[in-house]
């Protein structure tokens, strides 16, 4: 099978725990797009926190993209323009906020280039740390969110996590969808949208099979697109029940697992 897309999760699959893409998975992705192969960015960050990896891997010069938010947002690195855009309406936003405050979790969610919250803690600073963006701490969530956001965000430790999952999921069956992203990060997007759906509606436009495509990952928001691509990939380091779904299973993103999947499987013999 001659692949033509390698979409890849950033934290903890791309991205080793320094946040930097080491060498040798850079040269094995630099070479796959000389060769014309599309490398695809796919994270539950804002699009503001993968602009610069991006950049690092010249998808611009490639015309390539990235899916950000959890696949609800498809942006052209080339042109800036937005080919998919999904939201959650205010009084949605206002509602989870509700839920958040009956849970006792912290909830966020976006606004520009800034993280909206009414309670910095430990979870609210990896955020901030993981995207670059500022975390503004405000007194009235509700009133500060007053126009639709893509995604929210509800923050607390993994055990605590679990049984609010576990309730919401429930609770918002055919509503939202809802899912974790990092033990502590429990995400919200529009139903139907994940990085599975965004990533079909890309290759749809491109004309590219299903069986055509990469795709690589490590948490539970890495599902649909595993099980989506014709080669599903797990990272080493990704849970057991994740590593089950994949068709392959690669080394840990402190391993060079994602350019030992390229080396492997895309790049032609005088390259490997």
């Amino acid at each position: 099978m001659a692949y033509k897309m390698i979409v890849l999760d950033l934290d903890d699959t791309l991205l080793r725990d320094d946040q930097t893409i080491s060498p040798r998975t850079k040269e094995a992705l630099m070479r796959a797009q000389a060769e014309g192969v599309k490398v695809v960015l796919a994270s539950g960050r804002p699009t503001y926190g993968m602009v610069g990896i991006a950049k690092e891997l010249e998808l611009e010069k490639f015309g390539s993209f990235i899916l950000s938010f959890n696949g609800a947002k498809i942006i052209n690195c080339k042109t800036g323009e937005e080919l998919f855009s999904s939201t959650l309406s205010v009084d949605t936003v206002h509602e989870l906020y509700a839920k958040s405050q009956e849970e006792n979790v912290s909830i966020l969610t976006y606004l520009g280039d800034q993280i909206i919250t009414e309670w910095k803690n430990e979870y609210t600073e990896v955020e901030s740390g993981l995207t670059g963006m500022s975390i503004r701490e405000v007194d009235r969530f509700v009133q500060t969110v007053d126009v639709p956001v893509v995604k929210s965000l509800m923050v607390a430790s993994p055990e605590r996590l679990i049984e609010v999952e576990k309730k919401l999921k429930q609770q918002y069956a055919g509503k939202l969808n809802v899912m974790r992203s990092k033990p502590f990060f429990l995400e919200f997007t529009e139903v139907g949208v994940d990085k599975g759906t965004s990533l079909h509606h890309l290759i749809q436009k491109l004309g590219i099979a299903q069986a055509e495509v990469i795709a690589m990952g490590d948490s539970y928001n890495d599902v649909a697109m595993i099980e989506f691509a014709g080669l599903g990939v797990a990272m080493g380091n990704a849970p057991d029940d994740i590593k089950a779904l994949a068709d392959y299973v690669t080394d840990s993103n402190m391993n060079d697992g994602v350019a030992k999947v390229v080396e492997k499987f895309v790049l032609t013999p005088q390259h490997a």
